[in-house]
């Protein structure tokens, strides 16, 4: 494949979406559609990839990978309009072939741009499309095949432009080319907007190719839904839909568990060991890896994590973020950005971990919040414990030894160190580092008064009864 290159046209905006986002931007299953077919083309070996952009093209570059470079397409005038703008890029690549495809069809996969290619060469030509038999043709043009020889290609035939006949061909061209970049570049120059959309039409190379007796080729998916692309809102739900069970069967393959679907959504990225069970509700965004024997959810929001072996995960939401090996979590915790939970970690009830690291068997059991913190190993930390770490302006990192304790109703001023053993009493403000099997106490001594509840009651009813006068 190192002698292959990809033209991906995706200046679409998202008019029809109702989206102030281009349509190659729209997501299934939380990744955007070119981001699926520049992955798709990564993984094929085509390292040299040309994107046609439109509107929000600043948007859209944020999002490629490095080794794209982008066109800019002022005008929409139809696809063979799209690549005459990549014309520099084809030119500096005219020993190549070249893919053409679409930034909405998200599933045309790394095989299937392989057994085109190879169809491509072995017919030895000019144009090769990939097509598909599917059970509702309508909106897309027909594939014209020669009766007698159905191997050869007759052309393409439209929607609009097809009679009663054509329409009840079942094969469909899916939008995506693989040609001789020769003859691109030489049939680019013969389109003509000569049609009721005023439109440049790259199918309009096909009938070039044939006028000219050059092989046409054909390479038909197997799978109808490998071809499908998305024009709105409700094309990109069942995108999402045949996407998420593609996933699905592939992980259950694998030996993964499922009880029941109710929202579940599951990225193509995902990477799940066996025996491991995902629960209804959860949502695993991004590139994600889960260990073996793990229970995810209910409820639970993954994105871009790893996650050891034997976790329990239960209604939590985790951010890039590391897990390790047999940690239980939730419900109801968050795991923000940079935290790394290192083996046997517990954290439970309404606990918020952001940019810290907790050691081996460290317990934070409920209503806590650690920012910018470093807890060493088997420390256990107490209810509404705080590390106030922000004074407004710049935050600061704390630092707590193995083996202390951290009382319940504590607040960790950082910056400050607790050392190894340490206890903190509960109630605690602690502004000032703590020395190793240390006890600090920061809180005012209890004093209690004897009588002094009646005599108080007496005079609040003594000033409520002048009030009421």
């Amino acid at each position: 494949m190192n002698q292959v290159c990809a033209v991906i046209l995706a200046a679409g905006n998202g008019s029809r979406m109702k989206s102030k986002y281009p349509k190659a931007m729209c997501e299934v299953l939380f990744k955007p559609m070119i981001s699926w077919v520049t992955d798709w083309c990564l993984k094929a070996g085509i390292q040299k990839i040309c994107v046609v952009v439109g509107e929000g093209s600043e948007q859209m570059k944020a999002i490629l990978p490095p080794q794209c470079r982008t066109v800019y397409q002022q005008e929409r005038k139809g696809t063979g309009h799209a690549v005459m703008m990549a014309k520099d890029f084809i030119t500096e690549n005219i020993d190549n072939d070249i893919l053409v495809l679409t930034a909405d069809a998200p599933f045309l996969n790394d095989e299937i741009l392989k057994n085109t290619v190879e169809c491509h060469h072995k017919a030895a030509a000019a144009v090769t499309l990939v097509t598909a038999t599917v059970s509702e043709p309508y909106g897309y043009g027909r594939i014209m095949r020669d009766p007698l020889r159905p191997e050869n290609i007759l052309g393409i035939v439209e929607e609009k432009d097809a009679d009663s006949q054509q329409k009840k061909i079942t094969e469909i061209n899916s939008g995506a080319f693989c040609f001789n970049a020769p003859f691109l570049l030489e049939a680019l120059g013969q389109l003509n907007c000569n049609n009721s959309q005023q439109e440049y039409y790259l199918t309009d190379t096909v009938q070039i190719a044939k006028n000219q007796a050059r092989p046409i080729a054909a390479f038909c998916c197997e799978d109808e839904n490998m071809v499908l692309g998305a024009n709105h809102r409700a094309g990109l739900l069942k995108l999402n839909e045949i996407a998420n069970k593609i996933v699905v069967d592939r992980l259950l393959e694998n030996g993964v568990n499922f009880y029941c679907m109710d929202g579940i959504v599951i990225s193509p990225d995902v990477q799940i060991g066996r025996d491991t069970t995902i629960a209804p509700g959860t949502q695993l965004k991004g590139h994600v890896t889960i260990g073996e024997d793990c229970v995810i959810g209910p409820n639970t929001v993954i994105e871009n994590s790893e996650i050891g072996d034997g976790c329990h995960i239960h209604s939590s939401l985790i951010e890039q973020a590391k897990v390790g090996n047999h940690v239980k979590m939730g419900p109801n915790s968050h795991l923000r950005p940079n935290s790394v939970l290192e083996d046997s970690v517990k954290i439970g009830n309404f606990v918020e971990i952001k940019n810290s690291t907790l050691g081996e068997k460290t317990s934070v059991a409920h209503l806590t919040y650690i920012g910018d913190s470093d807890f060493g190993s088997h420390i256990n930390v107490g209810c509404g414990v705080v590390t106030v770490n922000y004074n407004g302006y710049r935050k600061f990192r704390s630092r707590v030894e193995d083996n202390a304790f951290i009382g319940c109703n504590t607040n960790l001023i950082s910056p400050v160190h607790i050392g190894e053993g340490a206890y903190i009493a509960a109630g605690s403000t602690i502004t000032s580092d703590v020395q190793a099997d240390s006890l600090a106490i920061a809180r005012a001594r209890q004093q209690n008064k004897e009588g002094w509840v009646e005599n108080y009651r007496q005079r609040q009813l003594e000033e409520k009864a002048k009030e009421q006068k």
